[in-house]
């Protein structure tokens, strides 16, 4: 069962963009409903997933491997372990609500958009599943194509040039990935297991190579993933992408795009080079610190909605890295619900700003104020999202930001609480330019006579915009739900490093 409802929700987008192929770019309805059916079909199918997951194991589940490049031990490889399986489960769920957003303001080029779309939600979920480094290589690259067309095509004024950032970024990053690759191929066959691309054989080599190599092969991999993340000072793509993206393209960017980087930090950099994380557990955390107030501070002065909440992922991405750089359970164990409820939360903020950008055709503050008396009901989700972005008690933000602070503030590889002290303020810091950024929009006096007019939500955004305001309630009261399923895997993954750090007798 497990089995294939794995292979279901990988190839159906795929099969669903070729489909999309075959139908003439006159009939837009019917390209708009074959798009959604495929993702909402996507989704049911990822559903299955859950109940066939045993929690109570660390190892991969449904795991399949298919020879592919026989000479390079390179095959197609996929499984799931309980990270992997929230971030594909994040994936399917914001797809069919990236589609409802797209129904409206995507008017030229139907077609060729939601064939892009869903080759995108294929390599994402690729991505995720992949057990093989080529194979991993692959899907990572496969996202770029279709992002960078999604943002240079049907983007903003300067989307041509956000689109070129984003691209050359990630591609000199992925670039060293590459040679990393190659580079652990070449040491299982040092080690006489012969060339190889599978990665559970990778796991028993990584730890044996030496560190001073082993310090540069980390530095391979987490450069391509801090860029994605992005780790700040790697982060000047993200707010040009996100602000000139369409609103399918920045919540889809906030929400999975930015967690490829953060899970690849799990898989690869924690899983294959445990002693080169512990080594660099204090440099990377003191960066995340600095990416968390950083970015707080310059979504404060922002007059522009999108670009203060692209600039509050970067804030808030921070904290994901310091959770698994503080390489204890709990910190681990933060940034995997973390990286949940960013997507849910930040995905919900950008929606909200698509919302108000599709009746105002303006995102700065300066131009709104009082919508809560003419969008009474949106102003309800728009606190939602906005307080779980603060990370307020009893919803979702406060689950992971409370984990991974008290997960750097025990961490014995940071050595120091100061790193959690001083990560702690960017909550406080993000409370004021969310609240601000609320109560201008919100509140206020209504001058402009154009907001007078505006009307409520319609039955299609509330579809986009109920569904993640229940999950923020939901994860916020009963954050066992998810957090049972990665447990095991985030233990795993921790005793690893600490095995290698502190010897058999680590606790």
């Amino acid at each position: 069962m497990g089995v294939v409802a794995l292979l279901a929700t990988l190839f159906v987008p795929l099969v669903g963009s070729v489909v999309l192929l075959f139908i003439d770019r006159e009939q837009v309805k019917a390209i708009k409903v074959t798009a959604l059916v495929v993702t909402v079909g996507t989704f049911l199918a990822s559903l299955f997933l859950y109940p066939a997951f045993d929690a109570s194991l660390s190892s991969m589940q449904f795991v399949i491997d298919m020879p592919w490049i026989a000479s390079l031990d390179a095959g197609f490889r996929i499984g799931l372990d309980g990270t992997s399986l929230l971030m594909v489960l994040l994936s399917t769920l914001i797809m069919p609500i990236a589609i409802l957003t797209s129904l409206g303001p995507i008017k030229k080029s139907v077609k060729e958009y939601y064939v892009l779309m869903l080759l995108l939600q294929f390599g994402m979920i690729g991505v995720f599943m992949a057990l093989d480094t080529f194979l991993f290589y692959v899907f990572w690259e496969l996202i770029l194509i279709p992002m960078y067309f999604i943002i240079g095509i049907w983007g903003g004024k300067d989307r041509i040039y956000a689109a070129i950032k984003f691209f050359l970024y990630t591609l000199a990053g992925s670039l060293l990935m590459l040679v990393a690759i190659i580079w652990l191929g070449l040491a299982a066959k040092a080690a006489g297991i012969g060339f190889t691309a599978d990665l559970m054989k990778l796991r028993m080599i990584g730890p044996t190579i030496p560190m001073d190599v082993q310090k540069w092969l980390f530095l391979a991999f987490g450069l391509s993933f801090f860029i994605k993340v992005p780790l700040f000072p790697l982060h000047t793509w993200l707010p040009d992408a996100h602000v000139q993206a369409p609103t399918a393209g920045s919540v889809i960017l906030a929400a999975v795009l930015l967690k490829l980087g953060t899970y690849g930090l799990i898989r690869f950099n924690l899983e294959l080079f445990p002693q080169a994380s512990a080594e660099f557990a204090g440099v990377i955390s003191v960066l995340a610190v600095v990416g968390i107030i950083y970015g707080a501070l310059v979504a404060m002065v922002q007059t522009d909605i999108k670009k203060l909440v692209a600039y509050s992922s970067v804030s808030h991405l921070g904290f994901v890295v310091l959770g698994i750089f503080s390489l204890t359970v709990e910190g681990v164990q933060g940034a995997v619900i973390q990286m949940v409820n960013h997507g849910i939360s930040t995905g919900m903020l950008f929606l909200c700003v698509g919302v108000l950008y599709e009746r105002r055709h303006t995102r700065e503050i300066s131009e709104y104020g009082g919508i809560t008396s003419v969008m009474p009901r949106f102003a309800v989700l728009f606190a939602i999202a906005m307080f779980s972005s603060v990370g307020l008690p009893g919803l979702n933000g406060f689950v992971g930001e409370f984990l991974t602070l008290l997960g750097a503030f025990r961490s014995p590889f940071l050595g120091s609480w100061t790193y959690a002290v001083i990560a702690a303020t960017g909550v406080i810091f993000a409370a004021v330019y969310l609240l601000w950024m609320y109560q201008r929009v919100m509140f206020g006096t209504n001058d402009n006579s154009e907001n007078k007019h505006l009307h409520d939500l319609t039955k299609n955004e509330y579809w986009q915009l109920v569904p993640l305001a229940v999950l923020i309630i939901w994860i916020g009261v009963a954050p066992r739900t998810l957090m049972t399923l990665s447990e095991q895997s985030v233990r795993a993954v921790v005793s690893k490093v600490e095995l290698y750090k502190f010897g058999p007798h680590a606790h």
